[in-house]
């Protein structure tokens, strides 16, 4: 039997204050144009944590059935790899969380879309899409994650999904200037990734998984990094400056300020490990700040 605290050490919930960080800034905006529904908001919310929590496990088992957790794995034991956790009870788990993901979809955009029934089966079609975006990150031979295009998929759905389809199910609208606010969650979501296959090279390059540090190297990827994050800077100044919305809002890269001169000199990769948590609270801090000043303005 495998305790709850093993299952709840497989979801890692401390990978959940970014996933839910869209939401949170596509809330905002809805809030920004009048809309809001607490009702949404929660079931939003639980949506985006089941599909994070999916995610998880699906990366556990697809690294783990590939071997790539075996090499020089720096961060915290997988469950599959440590033996934590069966094949099979990982399975089961996936399958489980995929159900419960797509009820919470369903509920979710019921309560959205009850009378337009064309949005409703667009946006249940998303939630598939996700399904399957969450499970073959690292699952299978042609996982996407393996061949350098995680961080495409990571900015589309943490940034253009997360913000904008939050957004939409509040206002059933799309404005042009959200993309800004959608950008910086992205692109910010892209470099906690970045760091994640910094941390990572030589085990990902010993299990033929091409992260883009892999395919190109630490000075790309540092580069690499340090442009993703001032254009998520970038994008929400101009947002904040076109919106007239506080600065204060800059606060939460304050940290980022300080991240990016100790990356520029990282030479081990263990060294990255802690720079995770600084970048992905920094996007859950923006965010919090985000919508903190939004509904002060209301």
């Amino acid at each position: 039997m495998h305790t709850v605290q093993t299952w709840i050490q497989a979801a890692r919930l401390r990978t959940l204050p970014l996933s839910i960080s869209g939401i949170l800034v596509g809330a905002s905006l809805a809030k920004l144009q009048g809309f809001f529904d607490t009702s949404l908001f929660v079931l939003a919310l639980l949506t985006t944590v089941s599909y994070q929590i999916l995610s998880n496990f699906a990366n556990d088992y697809g690294d783990g059935v590939k071997g790539t957790d075996n090499q020089y794995r720096i961060g915290p034991d997988r469950a599959l790899q440590s033996g934590a956790i069966t094949k099979k009870s990982l399975q089961i788990g996936i399958t489980i969380n995929i159900v419960i993901a797509l009820l919470f979809t369903l509920a979710l955009i019921v309560a959205a879309f009850s009378d337009n029934l064309v949005l409703l089966f667009v946006f249940m079609g998303l939630g598939i899409v996700s399904v399957l975006a969450a499970i073959f990150y690292t699952v299978g031979k042609n996982a996407y994650g393996y061949r350098g295009f995680g961080d495409i998929f990571v900015f589309l759905f943490f940034g253009g999904l997360g913000v904008l389809g939050s957004c939409f199910l509040f206002t059933q609208s799309f404005q042009w200037l959200h993309l800004l606010p959608a950008v910086t969650v992205g692109a910010m979501s892209v470099a906690v990734l970045n760091l994640n296959n910094m941390r990572d090279v030589d085990n990902d390059a010993a299990s033929n998984k091409k992260t883009l540090p892999v395919l190109y190297g630490m000075g790309f990827a540092k580069t690499y990094h340090f442009i993703m994050l001032l254009i998520a800077l970038g994008s929400v100044v101009c947002f904040a400056l076109m919106q007239n919305i506080s600065l204060l809002i800059l606060i939460a890269f304050v940290p980022i300020l300080f991240h990016l001169k100790r990356v520029a000199w990282i030479e081990k990769s263990i060294d990255f490990d802690p720079e995770l948590k600084v970048v992905a609270l920094s996007t859950f801090l923006f965010s919090l700040l985000f919508l903190g000043i939004v509904f002060l303005l209301s």
